[in-house]
């Protein structure tokens, strides 16, 4: 059974190249693994119809306000509703999607207060239809995939992707296959991507093993990849960004902060701020920064040990399970757009992580762990005076509260860190369950303690 082509036959090709990010070499198609044929890096997407006659910046703001009006599925999208900025369709109802995209840009009075930025904002990516960020960007890749004719696609995953792959294979009647590494993973993640049908292997590696291995499989089976080295995947995760600014009435915040993983999110905005710029979209650059959990740390160690020329990675392991990743795939685009925004990279504890979790839970929203590091990068870059308290800070938030039940039990029952190792602000912020009689005396004894504690 031969490959289909990723060159694919719903998409008008004269609309999009190729672009290798290391040798700059242009093609209308891309090999399985979505690497260079020349010199074997990433491939990202560009746009030669822009250079000749490029989109007029208001033209494009009316067009998308004016689709939030629309009951097409393509327009109620979040991601579709952008589609002038993305590879276009023969027909619009090719795309698959879940309604992907439109979440909420949330103030952060309280954590704006105890760090002392008035201008906190969080846009909240865990309020997707299978509750993390990975949707946007599936919706844009398994509609390629479909459209490629293509039965098969599949993925490595610390959880989010899986459960976002399955579901868009579910959801464009393809079969899905999951590959994650054995314990590695938040059951939450695992059972929304058994629900939605995928095979999934649960492999006696790391997430990188899984995405090795993956690489090796689409060049031997016709199996199409939806990991972020897809840069299909890119295309659609950029339209948060779009999305952000509109929120934003396009005026630009001084910072946004991103998580740091396999680092496509990252590479994704920061492409996204770059084409607004150069459309006229926006005028200035805002300043994309990456945190990245201290077991984790692969970008951080090699922007300080190596100056960003060469990967240093990292044997991961932490409790923020969706960025558990020591050998990022995308670090080169990550490193390309901190340079091109002028924006920081920053680690954080474990400790440092369930603080800010607990404090972003306090404000009656929540995000699963790896989310958190954004806040606790924030308190770090302030330290340093890279963030000014007056500035717009616009934290992105990747994933649901609920994606990793298991941290915000053992945090709040008090059994994910040894004694003696917390602080009392992070004591404070615990609330753990209370076993009582079943009596309106002991309820209302708890109430008054509580009431007296303010907790």
């Amino acid at each position: 059974m031969s490959s289909p082509s990723t060159s694919t036959p719903g998409v008008r090709q004269a609309d999009f190249r190729f672009r290798c990010i290391a040798c700059g070499d242009l093609n209308q198609s891309a090999s399985p693994d979505f690497r260079c044929l020349h010199c074997g890096d990433l491939l990202e997407i560009t746009y030669p119809r822009w250079q000749p006659a490029r989109p007029d910046a208001e033209e494009l703001k009316s067009a998308w306000r004016e689709r939030r009006l629309s009951q097409r599925a393509v327009d109620l999208s979040g991601v579709w509703r952008f589609r002038d900025l993305l590879p276009a369709l023969d027909r619009d109802d090719q795309a698959v999607t879940l309604g992907e995209g439109n979440t909420p840009l949330y103030e952060l009075p309280r954590c704006g207060r105890s760090t002392g930025v008035p201008r906190l904002l969080a846009k909240h990516q865990g309020m997707n239809p299978t509750a993390s960020f990975k949707d946007t960007g599936m919706t844009v890749a398994a509609t390629f995939a479909r459209r490629a004719g293509f039965r098969w696609v599949a993925c490595a995953s610390t959880g989010n992707t899986s459960a976002s792959m399955a579901a868009y294979a579910a959801r464009g009647a393809m079969r899905g296959l999951v590959l994650v590494p054995e314990g590695k993973i938040s059951w939450s993640k695992l059972s929304q991507a058994i629900d939605y049908g995928a095979v999934t292997c649960q492999l006696r590696t790391d997430f990188d093993g899984c995405l090795r291995l993956l690489q090796q499989l689409v060049l031997e089976a016709p199996v199409y990849q939806l990991n972020s080295i897809n840069p299909f995947r890119l295309e659609g995760q950029k339209t948060l960004a779009f999305e952000l600014l509109e929120q934003l009435d396009w005026r630009e915040p001084d910072h946004i902060i991103v998580p740091g993983g396999n680092l496509g999110n990252s590479s994704a905005i920061g492409k996204a701020l770059v084409e607004m710029r150069e459309l006229g979209l926006i005028s200035r650059l805002p300043r994309l920064s990456v945190v990245q959990a201290e077991g984790a740390n692969a970008l951080v160690r090699t922007l300080r040990e190596a100056g960003g020329k060469r990967l240093v990675t990292v044997s991961a392991e932490t409790r923020a399970t969706a960025i558990r990743i020591g050998n990022p795939a995308s670090w080169k685009k990550a490193v390309r757009v901190l340079e091109a925004t002028g924006g920081a990279c920053e680690q954080v504890s474990e400790i440092e992580i369930a603080q800010a979790k607990a404090e972003i839970g306090a404000e009656g929203i929540g995000c699963e762990p790896a989310s958190a590091v954004t806040l606790a990068g924030l308190k770090k870059l302030l330290k340093q005076g890279f963030v000014k308290p007056e500035e717009t800070v616009v934290l992105v938030l990747t994933g649901n509260v609920l994606k990793d039940p298991d941290f915000t039990i053992d945090f709040h029952r008090g059994d994910m860190f040894e004694p003696g190792t917390e602080n009392a602000a992070l004591s404070a912020l615990r609330h753990p369950p209370i076993v009582l009689d079943a009596t309106l005396d002991a309820v209302t004894r708890t109430l008054e303690q509580a009431e007296k504690s303010g907790s």
